[in-house]
């Protein structure tokens, strides 16, 4: 006989079949000899269930705040969460803290897979940390297509990292998000911010046209690189590239310090014929070793420049109201399709919609048209 199992309480609603995480019925007492009770002796009960206290928004955000990180990081998870009942909370929450928000910068790190992202960050960390800086890193992995599950190791890829309390760092699924980003990205940066951390550092799961997501909610985007990828890269480098206000040439060290180099030259030239991505500064190619620690404080002194002349002329202000214009709309298509999956009538005609498409008796434009038609009831 299976075990009987069930879907998380966090779990949306209409994604139950097929959700990757599942929970399984525990065992019942009184299996091997163990009685239900603490003790063998009759009459007397049952041992009591400790479970954790639940926080009111003000209890969260005061945790937040003071710096608690056990409720740090369940008010992000919080935050994650698709529960109905949780929602409301956690917008409760943000309220709250929105006053306390803003003063970071907020930097995106995204390059091909290999590239040494998680080694770079680690090591980029360490620095700011030595020179005075609270950092939290937002580590997304992919999710798996298949299972829809992630593994979530960056914690251990970055181990010397995360032992510092002055570091925070929060792995977390990409899920379905085009972007390279969880959806409650940018939520969780105001939560670490509001928590003191002055430096928040968004890894993405990789680089490509759809990548380009992550541009959207940093201050500083950071293209890392490698040297003699080859021809295979070229038709992904120049969507990315054209966002790029730093490209960093990783592993410049040993044999590769001089091939890093003539890439970087390369890399320069190309970034000269392209429009800067942002007004009033200029892109440019730098190589380092986040293996043998070499560059590293460069590249946080260009981006110390980079705030600086963005703030002086208004640009960093501005980039940061549009983005939360963005949030907005991204927020509203997000809902707008979860309402869209959820009608009656769109779930009683959609499979057939879809096998008509399939054996081409039905154009996909029609087929949109007619779902459409019964969202909105005008059949």
């Amino acid at each position: 006989m299976r075990p009987k199992t069930k879907t998380p309480e966090w779990v949306p609603e209409g994604q139950c079949e097929g959700f990757a995480c599942r929970v399984m019925d525990g065992v019942a007492a009184g299996h091997d000899g163990i009685s239900t009770y603490s003790g063998t002796e009759q009459g007397q009960k049952p041992a009591v269930r400790h479970r954790r206290p639940q926080l009111t928004a003000q209890e969260y955000a005061d945790g937040v705040r003071r710096g608690d990180r056990a409720v740090l990081g369940r008010a992000i998870t919080l935050v994650e969460s698709n529960a109905a009942h949780h929602i409301d909370k956690a917008q409760e929450v943000l309220k709250i803290l929105l006053p306390y928000t803003g003063d970071s910068i907020r930097i995106g790190i995204t390059g091909v897979p290999g590239v040494g992202k998680s080694t770079f960050i680690e090591t980029f960390g360490c620095h700011l940390i030595e020179q005075g800086h609270k950092v939290a890193v937002l580590a997304v992995d992919p999710s798996s297509s298949i299972s829809g599950g992630s593994i979530l190791g960056d914690k251990t890829r970055m181990e010397r990292l995360s032992r510092d309390e002055r570091c925070f760092i929060r792995p977390s699924p990409a899920g379905t998000t085009l972007g390279g980003v969880a959806r409650k990205t940018r939520e969780t940066m105001l939560v670490c911010e509001a928590a003191g951390f002055d430096v928040v550092l968004v890894e993405t799961v990789g680089v490509g046209q759809s990548e380009t997501t992550v541009r959207s909610m940093v201050d500083f985007f950071l293209l890392l690189m490698l040297a003699g990828a080859g021809d295979e890269l070229q038709g992904i480098k120049k969507g990315i590239m054209e966002l790029a206000d730093a490209l960093v040439i990783n592993k410049a060290d040993g044999k590769n310090k001089l091939v890093a180099e003539t890439a970087r030259a390369e890399y320069e030239r190309a970034l000269h014929y392209l429009q800067p991505s942002t007004e009033g500064w200029i892109s440019h190619a730098y190589t380092c070793s986040a293996l043998a620690n070499e560059g590293i404080d460069e590249i946080w002194k260009v981006i110390g420049k980079y705030r600086e002349i963005t703030t002086r002329s208004g640009v960093f202000a501005r980039h940061r109201k549009e983005q939360n214009i963005k949030w907005v709309h991204d927020m509203l298509d997000d809902h707008l399709r979860s309402l869209f999956a959820r009608h009656p009538g769109v779930n009683r005609i959609i499979r057939d919609v879809e096998r008509s498409v399939a054996n081409g008796s039905l154009p996909a434009v029609a087929a949109v048209q007619q779902l459409i038609a019964v969202f909105e009831c005008k059949s």
